[in-house]
């Protein structure tokens, strides 16, 4: 197209018509607990077919995506050969890309880490793919403080990149955690919030000062954890659920904050071993937002702006703008080498990151998807946090890393990550696929045939796949088989089609329904018999809408094709 601005690279002319696999659960494979009727998914196969199979069903219905792919650094990685041509990453990352956005729900945000090799090159890709105006932010995310250590080179490198795409409108509010918010804010004082806990309004009244309204609320189960400032890399396993007596020194000193004479009266009424929060506007000042303060100890522990966060059942919801630099000290970590029960070496993200930005992007009972899973972090947390998720991994670390963590995740017996921050304990469940195999090969003469694995049911649901009805088969009437609108059909049959075959079906047919009717032979004039009635011939109808035949698309390639015109070029895109 004329006066277009995109990028190009060798190999994005020819499309990659990819073949709509069914998905095959694996019972034996499934966990699912305690939750006979859950709708979790965890995908073994390559995620370009896989994110193909979930078109029919999940178009439009995922609200997050995060992805974390092969960061095309030309490192060889124990568990990925992440040394992959440029121009191929590209085109194959652009297919899966497509197919992300076509999976996207209408307001959902999309996600992707990377490193310097290729964010520029993506971001133009995506602004192509979701246009630029829904471009929301380029995070710098900071791995670790001594990540670079031993690195060579002229400057050592610290940081990945997040880029942060909309499908639709952002929501008002970005949604934290407690102890996201606790830790942010207090990092300074060498104390972290772990756990506001609940608060219940106990006295409302009206200031004189300003007329404005006062809340005062007593909070239980306020955790604080101790971090040491000397030992940036440790923090001190000790989790206080009470202060000791020296509490005004881990603070602000041995000082009682006084706005004014209304909250020195509102303090004096505290109670010395509780904690308590009061919403007020102060009376002087320019800012005339609500602030909110925490107290123990008639002292003041913390206080925020409304505007920046409010607290509400058990969340605080951040509504300022966040930065784009995410420190490595700002997410709060367990032990990130062993989080899950799995060893992922220099893979693996900290399961409190994810939990960041699922918490930005959803709320509870919302679909999240993971089409890179690598060691099974997005589905652990998306789990532990009340999101449903379709998580998918091409490699054998489906069964060794990621159903490993997921049924520890089930049963409870995960006690990492953030188990502790949500008081998780177990539960829920998730089922187990596998990718149906192609539906149509060549046999030895190299004439194309239904592929013999297919028994008659799968090759129905998979025809109906390809011709976009809905697999249902009706109780009553064997050729209502798949349904596409509310009068169209489609019926899949090996048998030889002939009129007496065909009598049965036109006898039973409403004179406003219209039926598809794919079968391996028919006798001449079949196809002509009825206006209402398509006769099509399988394979052949099928045969230029996809590819077939294919293995996989996986990005493991090393040995890149060489183009003829290659030397006349100084770039590949």
């Amino acid at each position: 197209m004329a006066n277009k601005l995109e990028l190009t690279w060798y190999g994005k002319d020819k499309e990659i018509s990819v073949e709509p696999r069914l998905l095959i659960e694996r019972p034996e494979l499934s966990n699912t607990g305690e939750a006979p009727d859950t709708e979790n998914m965890l995908i073994h196969g390559d995620n370009l077919l896989a994110l193909k199979a979930l078109e029919a069903d999940f178009a439009g219905q995922v609200k997050c995506i995060y992805i974390d792919p092969p960061f095309n650094t030309g490192q060889a990685f124990e568990h990925y050969d992440d040394n992959v041509e440029h121009s191929i990453w590209l085109n194959l990352m652009y297919e899966r890309f497509k197919c992300l956005y076509k999976l996207l729900e209408s307001n959902g945000m999309f996600w992707i880490h990377l490193d310097d090799i290729e964010v520029h090159y993506c971001k133009v890709l995506l602004d192509e793919i979701f246009s630029r105006q829904n471009f929301v932010a380029h995070i710098t995310y900071e791995r670790s403080a001594v990540a670079g250590l031993g690195q060579g080179g002229y400057l050592v490198n610290t940081t990945e990149h997040i880029l942060l795409y909309r499908k639709g409108t952002l929501p008002d509010k970005i949604n934290l955690s407690y102890e996201e918010l606790g830790f942010n804010i207090i990092r300074r004082y060498n104390r972290y919030v772990a756990n506001f806990g609940s608060r219940k309004l106990i006295r409302e009244f009206t200031a004189k000062s300003n007329g404005e309204s006062v809340k005062v609320y007593e909070h239980t189960g306020v955790v604080i954890e101790t971090i040491s400032l000397r030992e940036s890399k440790k923090r001190e396993t000790e989790i206080r659920a009470a202060f000791a007596e020296n509490i005004e020194t881990l603070f602000r000193g041995n000082r009682v904050q006084k706005e004014n004479e209304f909250q020195n009266d509102i303090i004096s009424g505290f109670d010395k071993d509780k904690f308590y929060s009061v919403d007020y506007t102060p009376s002087r000042g320019k800012n005339k937002d609500v602030l909110t303060t925490l107290y123990y100890n008639n002292c003041e522990l913390l206080s925020w702006l409304k505007d920046t966060t409010t607290l509400n059942n058990g969340m605080l919801t951040k509504s300022q703008k966040m930065t784009t630099l995410w420190k490595h000290s700002e997410i709060p970590k367990a032990d990130i080498a062993n989080e899950g029960g799995v060893s992922f070496p220099r893979s693996k993200k900290p399961e409190q990151l994810i939990r960041r930005i699922i918490e930005m992007s959803t709320e509870p009972g919302d679909i999240v998807l993971d089409s890179f899973l690598g060691s099974g972090t997005t589905t652990a947390v998306a789990h532990k946090m009340g999101r449903r998720y379709i998580g998918i991994e091409m490699g054998n670390h489906a069964y060794t890393h990621c159903k490993k963590r997921l049924d520890m995740v089930v049963s409870g017996d995960d006690k990492s990550g953030i188990s502790k921050a949500v008081n998780w304990m177990g539960g829920g469940g998730y089922r187990f696929y596998e990718l149906a195999p192609t539906l149509i090969n060549k046999d030895e003469f190299g004439e194309y045939v239904i592929n013999p694995e297919y028994s008659a049911e799968m090759l129905a649901g998979a025809v109906a796949l390809h011709e976009g009805f809905t697999y249902e088969p009706d109780s009553e009437m064997f050729w209502k088989q798949s349904h596409g609108n509310e009068k169209s059909y489609l019926f899949v049959t090996t048998r030889h089609l002939n009129a007496v075959f065909m009598d049965s079906i036109i006898g039973s047919m409403e004179d406003d329904e219209y039926l598809i009717i794919a079968c391996c032979s028919f006798d001449k004039g079949m196809d002509k018999l009825n206006p209402h009635i398509m006769v099509k011939k399988i394979p052949q109808m099928l045969l230029e809408s996809c590819e077939f035949d294919k293995a996989d698309y996986n990005l493991n390639i090393i040995h890149p094709p060489v183009y003829e015109d290659e030397e006349d070029c100084d770039d590949e895109s």
